[in-house]
């Protein structure tokens, strides 16, 4: 039999993860092995999740992958596949590298996580497999990919128009707000990004990729953990420096998020052509001085409410505040972002740059943390 399921959970969880590789430039990870207030992923509630998840045989998935020749794409944590159950399902499943450590931790993650929980604006997941070091994870396939592909993309940006993309920010704000407050449990993402919001055949976002994710306790506000995980662009400043997170942290992702829908600027790689700022900044600077216009994607076509898409950019400069107490929580920006609440002016954004030129050699600050902006000889 393929599935020595329990054994093998077993071992996953009294595992010692060692140092995490880095997979692409923009992971970020501050790890030395996870500190005991960190691994909160017990074998039981593995054995129960993995019980309330339907086990697939691994020639099954052979069958429905024709031996994984339909590969979809890849992550830090493995490739992706699509596949076609016998009865016309279509699926995709993510193969675990056998290579990556946090693979294993992604895997307990993923299904203990997912198996607990359903929402529309959350990726379904459909099963497991193991089999020997294999670990799989089979997900609804998403046939039009993930949120990137489009919204950073020059040729489909024109035909992403903003009655598109602001239900997209609806539906991934939902599905965050059942995350922090609505589900069973309480989830904190930590990797709200692009690429994991997926997009169905009409367009509705589905949450994606938990591995990192984290169960708070009912009245729980925040956590303090050594291993900071997360992705360059998205992961907030108190996350980033003092290695807390909360809901807050969430928040702050999906402002970066709103931004970069808006725009159709990553922020990673956001470059003024004229002032050193990034998109935060940027955008912080426009609202400031009554030009936020300016922001919006000239690919996006025709818009009927420029009052919906400012009040959108808004509502993505409160999420992005420096300090966490200052930004909302989901329930409070879902209903900014519908227009029930007035809306408050944002304070500087985090991680703010202030306007300098380009070609200055000059020091700056991007809130209190110093740079210099350095040449070679």
């Amino acid at each position: 039999m393929h599935f020595c399921v329990f054994g093998c959970l077993k071992k996953f969880v009294i595992k010692q993860i060692g140092t995490r590789r880095i997979q692409g430039p923009q992971l970020i990870t501050r790890e030395a092995g996870p500190p005991a207030d960190e691994v909160i992923f017990r074998s039981d509630a593995v054995k129960s999740a993995v019980l309330s998840s339907p086990l697939v045989e691994f020639s099954t998935i052979c069958s429905a992958t024709n031996n994984f020749s339909n590969k979809l794409g890849g992550g830090g944590f493995g490739p992706v596949y699509k596949g076609v159950l016998p009865n016309g399902q279509e699926i995709a499943i993510k193969r675990l590298s056998n290579s990556s450590s946090q693979g294993l931790e992604e895997f307990k993650n993923e299904v203990i996580v997912l198996s607990k929980l359903q929402h529309r604006n959350l990726v379904r997941l459909f099963g497991c497999c193991v089999h020997g070091e294999e670990k799989m994870l089979l997900y609804e396939y998403m046939p039009n990919k993930s949120l990137d592909s489009f919204v950073f993309d020059e040729s489909k940006r024109l035909v992403f128009g903003w009655k598109l993309r602001y239900k997209i920010i609806q539906g991934t704000g939902r599905g965050l707000l059942y995350l922090h407050q609505d589900s069973r449990l309480k989830i904190i993402h930590r990797d709200l990004k692009a690429s994991n919001i997926l997009l169905d055949d009409d367009f509705n976002p589905k949450i994606s990729d938990f591995g990192m994710a984290r169960i708070f306790g009912e009245y729980q506000l925040q956590a303090l953990t050594h291993r900071i995980v997360g992705t360059y662009g998205y992961i907030s400043p108190e996350y980033a420096m003092e290695g807390k997170f909360s809901e807050k942290s969430d928040v702050f992702s999906f402002g970066v998020l709103i931004l970069e829908i808006v725009s159709g600027r990553r922020n990673s790689s956001f470059v003024d052509e004229e002032w050193s700022m990034n998109l935060l900044g940027y955008a912080w600077t426009l609202w400031k001085e009554g030009s936020v216009t300016e922001l919006i994607d000239p690919l996006m076509g025709t818009i009927c409410s420029y009052d919906e898409v400012c009040r959108c950019i808004q509502v993505g400069l409160l999420c992005v505040q420096e300090l966490p107490a200052d930004r909302p929580n989901m329930s409070l920006v879902l209903r900014m972002l519908s227009g029930d609440v007035t809306l408050p002016a944002p304070k500087q954004a985090a991680f703010f740059v202030g306007r300098v030129p380009l070609d200055d050699n000059n020091t700056g600050s991007v809130n209190q943390l110093t740079y210099t902006q350095l040449q070679g000889r």
